[in-house]
């Protein structure tokens, strides 16, 4: 998705302009209007007293992060940033209004999905960068053989378009979470992922340079079976084949570092995966060049058990004033400037 910012960079002799597209889970961004969905916690009489308050603070605190992921690669920060856990279109507006952000001027892709929960996933693209030739929401089925509930999650967003006449492809997922158990609820996941991984390979076997963007919350890790297996997503650069997934985030993960914690151990589910062509170095458009994981002192617990921590936004049903319980990811790109 947007690709390319206004700021450049110079190694050995040659110019590169920078660019960078990112996730973040926003953790629960309801807004206070009781509506059609399950949002009686999220409301000023509900459990979490959510009042219009709390939510004006949370939208402040989380404008505040995402005004400064990446800015000192590219001072006009994220070109584009896919989002998960937001109730509706509504708090999206209310999101790319706030004075640190409404100078980029950043349009919304969304649509309802059938969450029991009624939280979606949502695309913010800066129109500098990026140019939308279309969108569409991808259903994934959980139902199984025997039930006699019907079992909903959140649609996945594709979003096509390009950056300066280049087309890309982008996917914005947040898979079935692990309750009930890791085990239990594995084959949801590697149901959304399945959804992705065909129509990831009906675009690759129609342009098999194209290139694709999977991001999202993924509620599973690198080495996961949805992502390793179902999606065939590889964290070795050098065993990455034409129509490969590359991630970027295997290395991170297998060294402990994550992007939410839980239990005293870390957990990698905020994901940017990649095609093969974006690894490409020597090519005139645009390519990966590395992976982020934004994680500043402020947004993290200080002080007590969960020192360290993504500080989150409810302590229980106590506000805490915190930011989200996932840090966001980004990826930095380049492309080379003619001379």
């Amino acid at each position: 998705m947007m690709l390319l910012l206004c700021s450049s960079c110079t190694f050995a002799q040659k110019k590169y302009e920078v660019g960078l597209i990112g996730f973040y889970n926003l953790e629960n961004l309801f807004d206070t209007i009781d509506g059609p969905n399950n949002d009686a916690d999220f409301l000023p009489n509900g459990s979490y007293h959510y009042t219009g308050e709390v939510y004006l603070d949370k939208l402040n605190k989380l404008s505040d992060v995402i005004s400064q992921i990446g800015i000192e690669e590219s001072p006009e920060g994220l070109s584009m940033i896919g989002v998960a856990e937001i109730e509706n279109r509504s708090v999206l507006e209310d999101l790319v209004k706030n004075p640190k952000l409404k100078d980029r001027h950043y349009k919304i892709i969304h649509y309802d999905s059938p969450d029991e929960r009624g939280i979606d996933v949502g695309l913010l693209y800066n129109p500098r960068y990026f140019s939308s030739k279309g969108s569409e929401k991808l259903f994934v089925n959980l139902s199984q053989e025997g039930d006699t509930a019907s079992r909903k999650t959140r649609d996945v967003l594709y979003v096509w378009g390009d950056y300066k006449g280049e087309a890309i492809h982008v996917f914005v997922n947040h898979w079935p979470s692990r309750r009930g158990g890791e085990e239990a609820s594995a084959p949801g996941r590697a149901k959304a992922a399945l959804v992705c991984k065909l129509k990831i390979d009906s675009i690759l076997q129609a342009s098999p340079k194209a290139k694709i963007f999977l991001m999202g919350d993924l509620n599973d890790d690198p080495t996961s079976p949805s992502v390793a297996k179902v999606l065939g997503a590889k964290g070795d650069l050098k065993k990455v084949n034409d129509s490969d997934l590359y991630n970027p985030w295997m290395d991170f993960y297998l060294n402990g570092i994550g992007t939410l914690a839980y239990n005293d151990a870390w957990n990698l589910f905020d994901q940017i995966i990649i095609s093969e062509e974006l690894t490409d170095s020597k090519q005139k458009g645009v390519f990966f060049k590395r992976a982020v994981i934004f994680n500043k002192p402020f947004m993290s617990q200080q002080t007590g058990r969960y020192k360290g921590y993504p500080k989150r936004t409810f302590d229980f049903n106590n506000y805490i004033g915190g930011y989200s319980d996932h840090f966001p990811t980004y990826l930095v790109l380049y492309k080379a400037i003619s001379n």
